[in-house]
């Protein structure tokens, strides 16, 4: 499964292979789809592999879906069984571009950003954007931000008996330190 991974993000990233990149492989993605008054719903991936072109903001990143860890075992197996389909969808990915990005303007300070691109996840693509928060300092690139996504929108079912303990938009948040 590793070697496939692998595999999968050499071939994502071949186009930049001249370019001057930024990557992570401890990039932290979580997801929250908790609704109130029944059991959080909160799992994290802090192994989502991303990199980014600083030459033209072009931005992939790769998550194996099993790497999405919940609170409780029993919620991580029903997530990747059920609802994720892991076995039949192993990884989601993004791939898109921040939009007027010049790293030669990152400063210590965070700026605001858009990034817009693909994500795919149970086998479906979607257009997203996203807001970002961007800074440079010590030679990293730190950025974090956050979309919404629905299950409804990559074909997820959720069963009626559950469906008033799951929220119909998933809050999304990332967060990176991209070394060159």
């Amino acid at each position: 499964m590793k070697k496939l991974t692998l595999l999968s993000i050499l071939l994502l990233f071949a186009g930049y292979a001249s370019a001057q990149k930024y990557s992570s492989k401890t990039g932290k993605l979580t997801f929250e789809a908790s609704v109130p008054l029944f059991e959080d719903i909160y799992a994290q991936d802090d192994a989502n592999l991303v990199i980014l072109n600083a030459d033209t903001g072009e931005m992939a990143s790769v998550s194996v879906v099993k790497n999405f860890h919940f609170k409780t075992k029993l919620m991580e197996e029903h997530f990747n069984e059920s609802y994720a389909e892991s076995a039949k969808f192993p990884k989601t990915t993004f791939k898109g571009k921040i939009i007027g990005f010049d790293k030669s303007k990152l400063t210590a300070s965070p700026q605001k950003y858009t990034v817009q691109g693909t994500l795919n996840f149970h086998g479906v693509d979607k257009a997203i954007s996203s807001s970002a928060s961007m800074y440079a300092k010590d030679g990293k690139i730190y950025m974090q931000g956050s979309f919404v996504a629905k299950p409804a929108d990559y074909k997820v079912t959720i069963p009626k008996v559950v469906t008033k303990k799951i929220a119909e938009n998933v809050n999304v948040e990332y967060n990176y330190i991209l070394v060159k």
